[in-house]
């Protein structure tokens, strides 16, 4: 089982709202997931970001690969140094 850091989307049409997940990769965007790290609102001025560093280490750790856009999130709330980009 391929395990994934992605986003899932939330909210209303045109105001987004994200959750940070861990899921299988086979699973659509918005199906369940395995584990809740925390959320993005691009929205704000900045955009808010709240995630559960200690979490999404012991995830990263465990051999979850995050996507991109779930990398830059995870990047800016300190979860992953920028030198392991």
């Amino acid at each position: 089982m391929a395990v994934k850091i992605r986003l899932t989307r939330m909210g209303d049409k045109k105001s987004p709202f994200y959750r940070v997940v861990v899921s299988d990769s086979k699973t659509p965007r918005d199906g369940k997931y395995i584990d809740l790290l925390g959320t993005y609102n691009p929205l704000t001025n900045p955009a808010e970001i709240k995630i559960d560093n200690e979490k999404a280490q012991k995830w990263l750790k465990n051999g979850a690969t995050p996507t991109e856009t779930a990398k830059s999130i995870l990047v800016k709330s300190g979860a992953i140094n920028p030198e392991k980009k």
